[in-house]
């Protein structure tokens, strides 16, 4: 069984780039750069190449820089699981890595893993000790890697895993931001419009001295309030979304009806539904095949689905087996997961296959996913388009009204 044991943070190291200038062989001159924590351990690697070191200066601090996100971690565990394949020593092996990198906060965390196992730690305990960047999955499957001699093969399967649960997140966010982010820019191009435009029509209209027809007083009158809140207005929306998003991350109960309402919208619910069990089956197939035990790798997986009702429900489910509850009667028992889901998993427990039934569930979910995400963007484009022309088109026609009737009486 995997190790489980008390994540503790490993105080940061500070790093700095070092730039030196000095002598090598047959006084040949060479110059470079180094990461280290300190001009001395700079001048003992060089000194250790018989590097004659003419002067050491500080170019910067590194650690601050960017942050470490999923495909770096990605790309950490393929070029780890080439290096152990490879039959290089694991400190070598994170050396090397390590050079290879640019990224300073990633510098930063090799760095400190690097000095953790060379103070005897295992690499899993290393890992264990940044629960930010490397999650109990990760941690739990390099432990069992390290204790069954297959440590290249897990890391190849978490570097499969990441790159195929980054490439689902990414497919529902374009699904969520598309429509969000063009409207956006339609309301935005309106207020303008209202704010900047309107007024000057406005002040050529009061010259005409005629009622103005009833959408271009509206206009007008939706120009006024723009001027007047539009300020206030941007602060309540800004200050909506952040509280929202303090409330979500804060309380479970706020983060799970928010989930639910998710889950109840038009496609968008029904892509989030698929990405959910997607998720769930990749993870539950990548723990069980590495051999950790179900009841455990369903602990695992009720965090990797990316939703508070279908982590609780996962929870259940992990509940229900570790009484005796087969998997798929017990995920029947939660009312979340589609028949076919429960249906290829009761295939695979009888087949003793439920890891390979798992990525075939994972596997048509993402490619259902997929399929709605372009069904989605395909959908709203022309609603989009709609909307934006009677948004500013509205406003446009509003303001030419009175002109036209001016000409008509002409």
């Amino acid at each position: 069984m995997a190790k489980t044991a008390r994540r503790r943070q490993t105080p940061a190291i500070k790093l700095a780039r070092w730039k030196w200038i000095g002598k090598g062989p047959q006084d040949r001159a060479l110059s470079g750069e180094m990461i280290g924590r300190s001009k001395a351990e700079v001048a003992a690697k060089l000194t250790k190449q018989n590097i004659v070191i003419r002067r050491i200066s500080k170019k910067g601090n590194l650690g601050g820089n960017g942050r470490v996100n999923p495909n770096d971690v990605m790309v950490f565990a393929r070029q780890m699981a080439t290096m152990v394949r490879a039959g290089i020593p694991l400190l070598q092996a994170l050396q090397v890595v390590a050079e290879s990198l640019k990224k300073p906060a990633m510098v930063a965390l090799m760095q400190q893993m690097i000095s953790d196992v060379s103070s005897g730690s295992s690499f899993s305990d290393a890992l264990n000790r940044h629960p930010k960047h490397f999650d109990r999955l990760f941690v739990n499957l390099v432990s069992a890697g390290e204790q069954s001699g297959a440590l290249d093969q897990m890391l190849d399967r978490l570097a499969t895993y990441k790159e195929k649960v980054e490439s689902l997140k990414a497919r529902v966010k374009k699904a969520l931001w598309y429509p969000t982010t063009v409207m956006t820019i339609g309301i935005a191009v309106t207020m303008l419009l209202l704010i900047k435009v309107v007024p000057e029509f406005e002040s050529m209209f009061q010259s005409f001295g005629a009622e103005l027809p009833a959408l271009t007083q509206l206009t007008v009158n939706l120009s006024g309030l723009a001027q007047r809140y539009w300020l206030a207005a941007l602060g309540a929306v800004i200050a909506a979304v952040l509280l929202l998003r303090i409330s979500i991350q804060r309380s479970p109960n706020v983060a799970y009806r928010m989930h639910a309402l998710l889950l109840r919208l038009p496609v968008i619910g029904d892509i989030m539904h698929k990405s959910a069990i997607a998720r769930f089956s990749r993870t539950l197939a990548t723990t069980f095949a590495s051999g950790v035990p179900l009841v455990e790798g369903l602990d695992t997986a009720a965090g990797a689905t990316g939703n508070k009702v279908y982590e609780r429900a996962v929870a259940q489910t992990r509940q229900d087996v570790a009484t005796g509850q087969q998997l798929h009667f017990a995920m029947r028992m939660t009312n979340r997961f589609p028949p076919l889901a429960i249906q290829m998993v009761s295939i695979g427990e009888e087949a003793g296959s439920l890891d390979v039934m798992l990525n075939r569930v994972a596997d048509y979910y993402e490619e259902e996913v997929d399929n709605k995400v372009d069904a989605l963007t395909s959908l709203m484009e022309p609603v989009i388009i709609v909307v934006l022309g009677v948004l500013v088109g509205g406003v446009v026609v509003s303001m030419y009204l009175p002109i036209f009737d001016l000409g008509a009486a002409l």
